[in-house]
């Protein structure tokens, strides 16, 4: 082999980068409220997931937000039902005897979703303002 040959293959090969251009963190992480059509500032969308152990007071809860994010002009999707989460537990019956004797309980979580989009501080306003029976869990992010 040529020494000219060996030193090309014992070089390392020159690797070029390109960088990108990163907008800073604080730019990207702060979003300013658009402007609606009546000149209104608007969040960008809401995300609500409900969760309760009895459906119908959950699906009550949910039609009385659906009601007021429409009155307030906001576009509604859902409510989305998601899994129910099945919680099963098994207990004796007796405290050290018949261990075949068992009982078993289970606890559901219903769950809904519930997505607002185009909404305004109006909206905000009314969903704050709303009441709500008790036994019903609220998430509420913003989009």
């Amino acid at each position: 082999m040529n020494p000219k040959a060996a030193a090309k293959k014992d070089t390392p090969k020159k690797v070029t980068t390109k960088k990108v251009a990163a907008k800073d963190s604080a730019e990207s992480s702060v979003k300013e409220p658009k402007k609606s059509a009546k000149g209104e500032a608007s969040v960008s969308g809401i995300r609500i997931r409900l969760s309760a152990f009895d459906h119908r007071v959950l699906d009550e809860t949910a039609s009385k937000i659906i009601e007021t994010a429409e009155r307030s002009g906001a576009v509604v999707h859902g409510p989305i039902p998601l899994p129910t989460n099945i919680r099963k537990f098994t207990v004796n019956k007796s405290t050290f005897v018949h261990k075949n004797a068992r009982d078993q309980y289970e606890m559901r979580t219903h769950r809904r979703l519930i997505d607002l989009t185009e909404t305004t501080f109006k909206t905000v306003e009314s969903l704050q303002s709303l009441s709500l029976p008790s036994g019903v869990d609220i998430e509420i992010k913003m989009k």
